[in-house]
């Protein structure tokens, strides 16, 4: 007896917390479970599911964040993915209870999502949050009038304070969820012949859950191809209308709700001093707040960029030390190269990217916690339809200005499967901070320094670059939107909530955790990519790299100072040039030649794609180029000096400068993008198409510019 008592109490008990957006969900998910959290992704679906682990007292519970959803009618990935976990067609994602979040304010909102839970027949209990600023709106909630209505367990709180969180896990450890004896009687939308045979069937314990099955086949994976043919033939044989019943059951559920809030809610008459209803008037104005948004935007980006740029240069510095002390300390040899030319390089290009993604989801969390996130969406999604983007794109996008990698990311928050795909895909053409060092080495070479009027003409040639990734980003989602098929609707349904202060917890332990996904799930494809890189870089045909050794042996003796580091450079050149990168180089040059290209701008195109920025320090490698990389005016000097040894023309002519920015600004070359493609995705199937596009469409804009100006 004591054995099996031992055993219940150690059993984790999994509790789902599910509620509409903006209630403050994720605020009691963060306070329960802090940095004990776990991102992974449900069977079947592109979005994520957050697990954290909590101990109250000697219980140990496991906690699962449902993305926001206004109802379980399936009609975008997030209600999917509420609706799977709160049905028994999985067993495995079945929780124990359902802790069912809602904002005391709009509490007839939140009664609809939560009066199908309590249909569905799961232990339950509701949590009535933000009940202070209900009572500042003059609502006041009867508990017990409510708890009468309903029959499951009540509680009132503020889960951003102390005593709120308190009294939740209270409820947490005394288990106080209850089945509901139900909400609504299906009999008037679903017949009982149709619902017996449908729960006969699958199993199945109540009326509801056999109507949201019929709502919800073309979406369940777990259901065979004859499981979803004899669902279909028993609706057309009982002549039943889902879209119908659908709206017949939301009528009924609100008409019932009205009826509980009339006895449960009380509204005191309260003098106006409504503050959001005037920030509102500003910041969704059809014309300021357009306005305002790029302002915050632009702070933002600022932020970001100049914030990220002294960690991201720690970051770079400690790894390159940790690379030149390994070369000083390490035997040389095969082992000590690949750690301190590709291992740790490849670690460095992971971690350099945490201080953009923190501050960017950081400022998103600020943002989203304030509520104006949302304005932003109901601002932006007119502008966005068009060309087969969502509202909610705009933040991706605008991040990707920075970084792709952290907008790719971003797109989490468009719930529409076909709109995310393509922000997705789309995100990589805005000009990020890795094409800047790019387009200012090639501008230099290309364009004079001079000034017409007020506008500079190499500034003016930098903006062009950034209004052509515009120009691409929006062609290119108008294309896959027509290309592109899917069932899924796409409309817009969004709360516009009251302004508040965030939660700085909440934002510290997103930027947490979003980083960590990142350095875990992306990180793996990075590393491998950046040996196989070095791999191809250090090594070629035996012979000739045994000669080269020799050749170098015998040219730097005696030599010191410059004489020895132009020599070494030389040196280094030709071993690139006998590797099988410069082997690789060499062949892809017949294909590139069109394009103003040689050999050498071959391999850094290669060797750019572990990240774009990489084509400053192959090129200063390749062409023999002494001295610091990042002397920008050394590289573009040496650079207008190298010519054609064919035909003695200068290689990085007007035609062939123009024609490398144009392939930089629509090619596909970062390896970190990639990655993060691959993840949000959970195929490589888009990466690899979004590759061959990008290149293929760089490549055809590279040759036309080339051809038209040479």
């Amino acid at each position: 007896m004591g054995s099996s008592q031992a055993i219940l109490q150690t059993k984790t008990i999994e509790v789902a917390i599910v509620g509409n957006p903006n209630v403050g969900k994720s605020t009691i998910f963060n306070q329960l479970t802090g940095l004990k959290q776990k991102i992974g992704n449900y069977p079947g679906v592109t979005v994520d599911k957050t697990v954290g682990s909590c101990e109250i007292k000697d219980k140990k519970f496991s906690l699962i964040d449902l993305p926001g959803t206004y109802s379980l009618h399936p009609n975008s990935e997030d209600e999917v993915i509420a609706h799977r976990v709160l049905n028994s067609y999985d067993q495995s994602e079945h929780p124990d209870y359902a802790m069912v979040i809602a904002d005391a304010s709009n509490l007839e909102r939140g009664l609809l999502l939560c009066s199908q839970i309590m249909d569905l027949g799961i232990p339950m209990a509701l949590v009535i949050n933000m009940v202070d600023l209900a009572e500042k709106n003059g609502i006041e909630i009867k508990a017990f009038s409510l708890f009468k209505s309903l029959g499951i367990p009540i509680l009132l709180t503020d889960a951003r304070k102390p005593k709120g969180i308190e009294e939740i896990k209270d409820l947490l450890y005394t288990e106080n969820f209850l089945e509901a004896p139900g909400f609504i009687k299906m009999d008037d939308i679903l017949s009982e012949t149709l619902s017996n045979a449908i729960q006969s069937k699958f199993g199945l314990k109540t009326s509801y859950q056999a109507f949201q099955l019929l709502g919800f086949q073309e979406q369940e994976s777990i259901l065979k191809k004859e499981q979803k043919d004899w669902l279909e033939a028993l609706v057309i044989a009982h002549d039943f209308n889902l879209a119908k019943a659908q709206i017949q059951e939301t009528e009924m559920r609100f008409g019932l709700i009205s009826k509980v809030l009339e006895k449960a809610t009380l509204k005191k008459p309260i003098e106006s001093k409504n503050l959001t209803r005037t920030l509102d008037k500003i910041l969704i104005h059809q014309i300021g707040g357009y306005a305002v948004f790029l302002g915050i935007m632009l702070v933002i980006f600022q932020a970001v960029f100049s914030w990220a740029e002294f960690p991201m240069d720690l970051i770079d510095g400690l790894f390159a030390n940790i690379s030149q002390w390994l070369t000083e300390h390490l035997p040389a040899g095969a082992i000590t190269s690949l750690l301190a030319e590709g291992i740790v390089p490849g670690i460095g290009g992971i971690m350099i990217f945490i201080p953009q993604i923190a501050l960017l989801f950081g400022f998103l969390a600020i943002l989203e916690g304030t509520g104006y996130m949302s304005r932003v969406v109901f601002l932006m999604d007119r502008l966005m339809r068009p060309f087969g983007l969502h509202g909610k794109s705009v933040v991706p996008l605008v991040s990707g200005v920075a970084c792709a990698i952290p907008g790719i990311m971003a797109t989490r928050n468009i719930s529409n499967s076909k709109e995310r795909l393509i922000t997705i895909l789309v995100t990589p053409f805005m000009s990020c901070s890795a094409r800047l060092p790019v387009y200012i080495i090639l501008i230099g070479l290309a364009m004079p320094n001079e000034n017409y009027g007020f506008v500079n003409l190499q500034a003016l040639t930098l903006l062009s670059m950034y209004i052509l990734g515009i120009v691409a980003v929006l062609a290119s989602a108008w294309i896959l939107n027509k290309i592109l098929k899917t069932k899924e609707k796409s409309y817009l349904i969004i709360e516009l909530p009251i302004y508040r202060i965030p939660g700085w917890k909440d934002v510290l332990i997103t930027m947490y955790s979003k980083s960590k996904t990142f350095v875990v799930e992306a990180g793996k494809v990075i590393m491998a990519i950046s040996i196989i890189l070095w791999v191809l870089a250090s090594y070629g045909p035996s012979e000739r790299m045994a000669q080269l050794d020799t050749e170098r042996e015998v040219a730097i003796q005696g030599l010191e100072g410059e004489a020895l580091l132009e020599s070494e450079n030389n040196f280094a050149s030709k071993k690139l040039e006998a590797s099988y990168i410069g082997i690789l180089g060499k062949t892809i040059e017949p294909v590139i030649r069109p394009l103003g290209y040689d050999w050498k701008i071959g391999i850094a195109l290669i060797t750019s794609f572990a990240a774009r920025e990489v084509f400053v320090s192959t090129i200063a490698t390749i062409y023999s180029i002494g001295g610091d990389v990042d002397n920008e005016l050394t590289i573009r000097e040496k650079l207008a000096q190298e010519t054609d040894p064919i035909t003695g023309a200068p290689i990085f002519n007007t035609a062939t400068v123009f024609s490398l920015m144009v392939f930089y600004a629509f090619a596909m070359q970062c390896m970190s993008t990639l990655a993060v493609v691959y993840r949000e995705t959970k195929s490589w199937k888009w990466p690899v198409i979004q590759t061959v596009f990008m290149t293929g469409l760089a490549y055809f804009a590279a040759l036309i510019t080339y051809q038209l100006l040479s």
